[in-house]
């Protein structure tokens, strides 16, 4: 990425450094990772790189176990650079690090998500955030595509009163999502899990009208097989969708959609990483187990359902993959892509921290999304107030 016009001039780059903490150590470290290339482009080019971001839910209150201090020095070694901390957003000590800086030199602002004013649904707070976090800097660049979905002051308002530009990560996730969108090479496969199908009654609706084939897995399935007619015993079940789900099996038959539901799953005890578990029909769940996982003919089934597929778009796991019994699924999915031949992308998310958990290799994969919110949201058809405020 080039910048021609950054050299000695402040650059507030909203990225997204929301990475997931134990105590004071990162245990991921992947959005920092693709945050890294703007920061150093930047910097490279004689800018004085002013890095916010937000972390957890802090909700307007400053709290140490939230801090972004641990980000700093990881982003920091990934660049090869100091780069100097601001212990809180837009007050004294933010003011006096940024105008402290030398070109080529960064520094990363406190947890964005300290200040009210940030996630504020009143404008004029919202606004008056804004101005203050603006007044840092003279551009402005948009790199936090996990918060472009997000009506957030440091997202939707600091672009309106600096110069902006998109950059190279936001820009590479909407070419990815376009080509998913516009004339997508087919067959065109998505592999929908995760929890609860509340989670994604847009995207759904709006791809069964989209996709040749829609493979669903995950706790959500078993909301799909209740409406089927099945037991699901102690399965996790989200009954106030079921006439949703009812709905979406009717409009996959009208519109030609394959809808591939597990054939059999792992049928726990209890929900426990130990639980003593046995494979099941999907339709035979035993009244006293639930299902944490796909069972190995779903696996199967799946990995045949994406061998002939030109482009596939995977968000969410397909069982609970941080217990290590309960993996095999997600990782068996996980493996079916790699192995494609399709033009394959990970929707961001627990996929994407599930292929890190699993050690599967990144590069297997076309693309890994950093935004899982921001990237369904967009298939789902909805204007995203960041990439509109860019744009």
């Amino acid at each position: 990425m080039t910048f021609t016009d950054v050299k000695g001039r402040r650059v507030l780059v909203r990225a997204d450094l929301n990475v997931p903490l134990d105590g004071g150590t990162i245990t991921d470290d992947g959005r920092i990772r693709a945050s890294v290339p703007t920061v150093r482009a930047l910097a490279e080019q004689g800018a004085k790189v002013i890095v916010c971001a937000h972390l957890g839910r802090p909700k307007g209150q400053a709290d140490p176990k939230f801090s972004l201090r641990p980000v700093a020095t990881r982003l920091g070694e990934l660049l090869g650079r100091e780069v100097a901390f601001a212990t809180d957003v837009v007050g004294e000590s933010a003011r006096a690090v940024t105008a402290a800086l030398g070109d080529g030199e960064v520094a990363l602002l406190e947890n964005l998500r300290f200040e009210p004013g940030e996630e504020s649904k009143d404008e004029a707070v919202r606004r008056a955030f804004a101005e203050r976090l603006a007044a840092l800097a003279e551009l402005y660049v948009g790199d936090g595509f996990g918060a472009v979905h997000r009506r957030h002051a440091s997202v939707y308002d600091v672009p309106a009163l600096l110069p902006h530009r998109m950059g190279g990560l936001v820009a590479a996730e909407v070419e990815v999502l376009e080509k998913l969108t516009e004339s997508p090479e087919r067959p065109y496969v998505v592999v929908l899990g995760g929890a609860k199908v509340s989670d994604k009654l847009g995207v759904i609706a709006n791809l069964l009208t989209k996709v040749d084939r829609l493979l669903i897995g995950g706790g959500m399935a078993y909301t799909f097989l209740r409406a089927q007619g099945h037991e699901v015993g102690q399965s996790l079940l989200q009954e106030d969708q079921l006439d949703q789900v009812r709905g979406f099996l009717s409009t996959a038959v009208k519109h030609g959609v394959e809808l591939v539901l597990p054939v059999d799953v792992l049928a726990a005890t209890h929900f426990a990483a130990d639980a003593p578990f046995e494979v099941v029909d999907a339709t035979e769940i035993p009244a006293d187990r639930q299902g944490l996982d796909i069972g190995p003919r779903t696996r199967e089934l799946f990995a045949a359902k994406l061998a002939d597929a030109r482009i596939v778009f995977w968000n969410g796991p397909m069982g609970v993959f941080e217990f290590d019994a309960f993996a095999g699924g997600t990782r068996a999915v996980a493996e079916a892509l790699v192995t494609s031949g399709a033009y394959t992308v990970v929707g961001g998310g627990d996929s994407a921290a599930a292929v890190r958990r699993l050690g599967l290799p990144e590069d297997g994969f076309s693309h890994i999304s950093t935004g899982g919110g921001a990237s369904l949201e967009y298939l789902e058809g909805k204007t995203l107030p960041g990439l509109e405020a860019l744009q």
